[in-house]
């Protein structure tokens, strides 16, 4: 895969982690496949109440611009889901496989 990958770290507010964690399941990882996105995998570090997610996307349009349709589509709004609600920070880094 040449296109782009993300390596996301969510901090979660206290006591939310496994509702933000079933959210994430349940509604945001299948309208993101919907979109072309590939996500690697996901993990739960409780010590830091955080949740770590690789996504990546390989299309015709930049990362961004699939990112922005995402956002954007009457699915996601329908959703009712505001990250807001749940994350205390995002840390957010484009990287390239190594192995």
């Amino acid at each position: 895969m040449s296109g782009t990958t993300q390596l996301r770290t969510y901090t979660v507010k206290e006591g939310l982690l496994d509702e933000w964690v079933e959210r994430w399941r349940s509604e945001i990882v299948p309208l993101r496949l919907e979109f072309g996105f590939v996500l690697d995998g996901a993990w739960i570090d409780r010590e830091r109440n955080q949740f770590v997610w690789t996504i990546a996307y390989d299309g015709p349009e930049t990362f961004a611009e699939r990112n922005q349709q995402y956002w954007a589509s009457p699915k996601r709004e329908a959703m009712s889901l505001d990250p807001k609600d749940y994350l205390v920070s995002t840390d957010v880094r484009e990287v390239t496989r190594a192995y």
